[in-house]
């Protein structure tokens, strides 16, 4: 799973000309479902947006204060184009996780942030319509995190190729096992 966090002052989502989610400050986290995604991804992903340090505290410190500890909002809009890779100039976006079994896994994140923090403070966008998302960035701040089973099973995949080639992978869509 990958999650694209910016931290905003306000953030919300429109779906033809509606405003379906709205939130004040907190996160606004574009959230990527790879098709080899499981529960350890979902948990390691809930666990990080809900105890990132992205905030300063009451002395000043930078970096020192969660979204939790603030008592901000989380707006979750599911996009499966962060799973791509470019064939040519063309993007391929046959990592994503299908539809369906996507749509599914989707909700099941955003229930298991609703049960580890204030479900008041969990917002969303529609899945699988096309949303325009509007965001007032904090600072800037964007950062990029990735579950580390996806990573290390690739990076074992590359320790261990096939065919006797050092280093490489077969093609960027290769099933790992």
């Amino acid at each position: 799973m990958k999650g694209t966090i910016q931290r905003v002052v306000k953030a919300s989502v429109e779906v033809d000309g509606q405003v379906i989610s709205t939130i004040g400050r907190g996160i606004c986290v574009l959230v990527g479902i790879h098709k080899n995604d499981t529960e350890k991804d979902k948990e390691y992903l809930t666990r990080k947006l809900l105890s990132i340090r992205l905030w300063e505290d009451e002395k000043g410190r930078r970096w020192s204060r969660s979204v939790t500890d603030m008592q901000y909002e989380i707006l979750c809009v599911s996009q499966f184009t962060l799973y791509y890779y470019l064939k040519g100039n063309k993007p391929d976006f046959h990592a994503a996780m299908p539809g369906a079994q996507s749509q599914e896994f989707y909700y099941s994140f955003l229930d298991m942030l609703r049960r580890q923090y204030d479900p008041s403070k969990i917002k969303d966008g529609q899945f699988g319509a096309m949303m325009q998302v509007h965001i007032q960035n904090d600072g800037p701040v964007t950062l990029d995190l990735e579950s580390p089973t996806l990573r290390q099973l690739l990076n074992d995949q590359e320790k261990k190729p096939e065919d006797g080639k050092k280093g490489t992978v077969s093609s960027p869509d290769s099933e790992v096992a």
